[in-house]
C-alpha cells in the first residue's frame, strides 16, 4: 500500500511538472502577443464546417456587441438558419441569389450576381464601424474569374485597421492565403453524402 501510494505521489509530482512547463510556454506567448489589429481568417479546404464556423465568429462577434456583417457567394437560393437567426439581431446580410454555378450554368449572370454582391461587399470593406465580415464561399469567385483577383486584394488590405474578415470556400487563392494572418485548412475524413444521404435542414443548411 505504500508502495503505491508513493508511486502514486511520483506520477502527481511528474504530471505537474509537465503541466507546469506548459504553462510556462503558454504563458510566454500571451505575454508576447501583444498587437491588435484586424484579423483576416481564412477558411478553406475540401471539408465540411468552413461556413458554420464563419457563422460561429459572426455569432461570438455579436454576443460581444460587435456589429457585423455578411456576404454570401452561391449559396443565395438555399435556406440559411444561420441568416434567419443573425438578421434578427441587426446582422447585415447580402446574398447572391442566383443559387450554385454548377446549376445555373451561365457564366454571363453569374458574373454580374458576383459582381453586385462584391460590391456590397467592398462598401463594408471601407465601412470603419463594421467590426467583423464574413465571405462567404468568396473563394469561388475568383477561382471562376468572376471577379478579379487584385480587386479582392486591394480591397483586403486597404480596410479598415481593426476590422476583421473571415473568407471561406475551396481552394483559396495563394496570394490571398498569403496576405491572411490566419488560415484553417478543413479536410474530409467521411461525409454522409458520399454514402448517399442527403443535405438536411438544421444540419447542413
Amino acid at each position: 500500500m505504500a508502495d503505491q501510494q508513493s508511486s502514486d505521489r511520483r506520477k502527481a509530482e511528474r504530471h505537474k511538472a509537465r503541466q507546469q512547463k506548459v504553462k510556462a510556454a503558454v504563458d510566454a506567448k500571451i505575454a508576447k502577443a501583444q498587437i491588435e489589429k484586424g484579423v483576416l481568417l481564412i477558411l478553406t479546404g475540401n471539408g465540411k464546417g468552413k461556413t458554420t464556423a464563419g457563422f460561429g465568429n459572426i455569432t461570438r462577434a455579436v454576443g460581444h456587441g460587435k456589429k457585423a456583417a455578411v456576404v454570401q457567394f452561391i449559396k443565395g437560393n438555399w435556406p440559411c438558419g444561420e441568416r434567419a437567426v443573425l438578421e434578427k439581431v441587426g446582422v447585415e446580410f447580402h446574398v447572391m441569389a442566383t443559387g450554385f454555378t454548377w446549376e445555373t450554368q451561365d457564366k454571363e449572370k453569374d458574373t454580374q450576381a458576383a459582381m453586385s454582391a462584391w460590391l456590397e461587399a467592398e462598401k463594408l470593406l471601407q465601412d470603419e464601424t463594421v467590426d467583423i465580415l464574413l465571405l462567404d464561399e468568396l473563394t469561388y469567385m475568383v477561382s471562376y474569374h468572376y471577379i478579379e483577383l487584385e480587386r479582392v486584394l486591394t480591397a483586403l488590405r486597404n480596410r479598415p485597421p481593426m476590422q476583421h474578415v473571415i473568407i471561406t470556400g475551396r481552394a483559396c487563392h495563394r496570394a490571398i492565403i498569403e496576405l491572411a494572418d490566419t488560415v484553417s485548412e478543413v479536410q474530409p475524413i467521411k461525409h454522409a453524402f458520399d454514402d448517399g444521404v442527403k443535405a438536411q435542414l438544421g444540419f447542413d443548411y
